[in-house]
């Protein structure tokens, strides 16, 4: 097939969109498709339009639909798209209704979809590739990641609060990896760090550098108000680094309703009291790694490429029953 994957992320950009748009790109070129990746539709030839971001993508998938009536649009929706934009954004629900499939990154995702629009959602977990090699934990301190870009959504400085609590004796160091996506947040991260022991903001890096980063330490945090499911987790639990999260339905459909790791949405005394028993209890940060451990098969690449081709293929058995003049599966 000739797709068009349009994600709003630019090229070079390190937004999870942009991140997952490259791995399917590649995924789908592996299968035998000739992908364009591209940041809008401009009237490309493909016989289908796969697009990142319901509100941000609406114009491609409007203009798509208006070329080509009969062919497919495959939807990916992100946390924003999810828990707020396809409510209160008209054009993301449209996007909703112009959309052949849904692509969901985690099943709890479906429960925030108009009751019509379920049974054409799929769920797409996304993979890491196994570490070839990873960096040694330090010894010194228990290192803390925190791994996304400084936006409100984020919640960022959770974590660096939440250490401000740790008594003098703990070892937590926060180490945050992600550009400062305000002038505001760039100078509230350098006064943390001029007045938290604990903290170290290290700005974006090379995702191969952050990840090597995230493999050497002990914890990864995750603090957001909303996602659709985070890729770092799966980064996370490829490399073998249990996780705390603010207990969101993007985490739990990721980790499981029973995971022992959460805390309660913007809890900073509750998330503080969570490090604190990771880094001094040995029996739940072990807990912690074999569950984690437990969800590995979910994120693994050949998964994620056979979930796109049965997707493709599904849409393939949509149209052939279409001309022939029987219902759609």
């Amino acid at each position: 097939m000739r797709i068009c994957l349009v994600t709003p992320a630019a090229p070079g950009s390190l937004k999870g969109n942009r991140v997952t748009a490259e791995r399917w790109a590649r995924f789908l070129s592996e299968l035998g498709h000739h992908v364009e990746l591209a940041i809008d539709y401009y009237d490309q030839e493909c016989d289908l339009l796969l697009a990142m971001h319901a509100f941000k993508s609406y114009p491609a998938i409007r203009r798509f639909r208006d070329q080509r009536p009969a062919d497919p649009v495959i939807l990916a929706l992100t946390g924003t798209d999810l828990y707020g934009d396809i409510r209160e954004r008209g054009p993301a629900a449209e996007a909703l209704e112009l959309a052949t499939r849904l692509v969901l990154l985690q099943p709890l995702g479906c429960l925030e979809l108009p009751a019509h629009m379920r049974d054409k959602a799929r769920v797409i977990y996304q993979s890491v590739a196994p570490p070839t090699s990873t960096s040694p934990t330090q010894g010194g301190s228990f290192d803390i990641c925190v791994m996304g870009h400084l936006r409100p959504v984020k919640d960022p400085f959770r974590t660096e609060q939440a250490a401000r609590l740790l008594p003098d004796s703990s070892r937590v160091k926060v180490l945050h990896v992600g550009a400062a996506l305000s002038a505001d947040m760039g100078t509230q991260a350098r006064a943390a760090m001029a007045s938290n022991r604990r903290y170290a903001w290290l700005g974006e890096l090379p995702r191969t550098e952050a990840l090597q980063l995230l493999s050497r330490c002990r914890l990864l945090a995750l603090t957001s108000t909303m996602e659709g499911g985070a890729n770092v987790i799966s980064e996370a639990v490829a490399l073998d680094v249990p996780i705390v999260s603010s207990r969101i339905a993007g985490s739990i459909g990721l980790l499981g309703e029973d995971y022992p790791g959460y805390f309660p949405l913007g809890d900073t005394k509750a998330l503080a009291d969570l490090l604190l028993r990771a880094e001094t209890n040995n029996e739940f940060y072990n807990r912690l790694a074999d569950c984690c451990r437990q969800r590995r098969p979910l994120f693994d690449p050949d998964r994620e490429r056979q979930s796109l081709q049965d997707l493709l293929k599904e849409l393939v058995a949509d149209d052939m029953a279409t001309a022939l003049g029987h219902p759609k599966l």
